[in-house]
């Protein structure tokens, strides 16, 4: 299995990515750069997909990895419901262009 390192130990880029994925649940749209996204994308399709299948076990794992209870509520009771009849891709990445600082380039990841 092979992922984007994005220039952190692995302690940091665990701790980012779920903090990420927290705020793009909770606000249903973030601005970020592409590859964070793009990981960002992999861990947020399992989130929903453990939202769909909505019993305590799916339930237990989704608070062992995103940090709000309001969120995992938020992901159990209104996003999973949305995505019933669909089968993946619950995220959409919309590209911005290059940061003005450094020329990262920017994207808008949202929930479909």
């Amino acid at each position: 299995m092979s992922y984007r390192k994005l220039g952190r130990t692995s302690s940091h880029r665990k701790a980012m990515l779920r903090n990420i994925v927290t705020s793009l649940l909770r606000e249903e749209k973030i601005e970020t750069t592409e590859p964070k996204a793009k990981e960002l994308k992999r861990v947020a399709e399992k989130m929903v997909t453990l939202g769909k299948k909505g019993d305590l076990s799916a339930r237990r794992q989704a608070l062992g990895y995103i940090n709000d209870e309001d969120v995992v509520t938020k992901l159990f009771e209104d996003i999973a419901k949305r995505y019933d009849e669909r089968q993946g891709g619950y995220t959409r990445i919309i590209k911005l262009g290059n940061r003005r600082g450094d020329g990262s380039a920017m994207v808008i990841i949202e929930l479909v």
